[in-house]
């Protein structure tokens, strides 16, 4: 004769509402968790399209291994200028440098990084660059050096609320202004005066190719003296720019 199971009684009432409890304080956790977030993530990118950001990551970083580190310390040169009083022949060499595409794309070249990615495949190497201008805004303004997935995937992050929330207009107006030019010499207000002695506005067209030239690693190589590799860099610059041509610009101008 088979016996009947017996029916699993019901909780407690007391029990029940222990759960919901942990439930709702589960919850709350969850929505302090994402509003921490926002708060940290989406807050500043939209309140620096307006605000001209103080410092970056990269400068506090510099500052930061100088205060712990002796032999490291050098002196921050941050000076902001408005996108308006920074000549386009820095602009359109910055963007023949680092970004051709900067005006088509969303924050990401995806035929370089493709590129990037099978090179790397080849030489077995680490992450390499494809960065665009807005990607290097993302990681100077708000994150840290290095080449890491973790760093790349934050940076993708960043760069997607910066395309959202800023038109390129800013984007190139904060780059130029926390770009490293030279060590511890962050944005052409800075760089201008010190390697040429002239402000921003006045650069001539090589003088803004050796800026651009830089870029890849200002702590190394000088606009001011430049190598036989910078100046060939600086006149590669200069026929890229030639070839975008003068009225490549004309969307970054007229944009409100």
């Amino acid at each position: 004769m088979t016996e009947t199971p017996l029916e699993t009684p019901p909780p407690p009432a007391e029990t029940v509402a222990r759960r919901w409890t942990r439930l709702r304080s589960a919850g709350k956790i969850a929505a302090w968790l994402i509003i921490a977030a926002l708060a940290v993530t989406v807050v500043p990118v939209f309140a620096l399209r307006w605000i001209n950001p103080p410092t970056s990551a990269f400068m506090l970083e510099r500052r930061m291994q100088g205060m712990f580190i002796p032999s490291e310390r050098v002196h921050i040169a941050y000076e902001w200028v408005d996108l308006d009083h920074i000549s386009r022949n820095v602009q359109l060499a910055v963007m023949a440098s680092e970004d051709q595409k900067f005006l088509e794309h969303e924050g990401f070249d995806f035929e370089s990084i493709e590129k990037a990615l099978e090179q790397r495949h080849r030489r077995s190497g680490g992450l390499r660059g494809a960065s665009t201008i807005s990607q290097q805004v993302a990681k100077n303004l708000f994150l840290w050096p290095g080449r890491t997935w973790l760093r790349k995937g934050v940076e993708a992050g960043y760069t997607v609320l910066i395309e959202t929330f800023w038109n390129k207009r800013r984007i190139l107006e904060v780059y130029l202004n926390i770009a490293e030019f030279g060590d511890g010499i962050y944005g052409v207000g800075a760089a201008s005066p010190r390697y040429f002695n002239k402000p921003a506005a006045r650069l001539s067209r090589h003088e803004a190719c050796l800026l651009a030239s830089v870029l890849p690693a200002p702590k190394k190589m000088h606009a001011d003296n430049p190598s036989a590799y910078v100046e060939k860099r600086a006149w590669w610059i200069e026929r890229q720019m030639m070839r975008l041509g003068a009225h490549h610009l004309d969307p970054v101008e007229d944009t409100p």
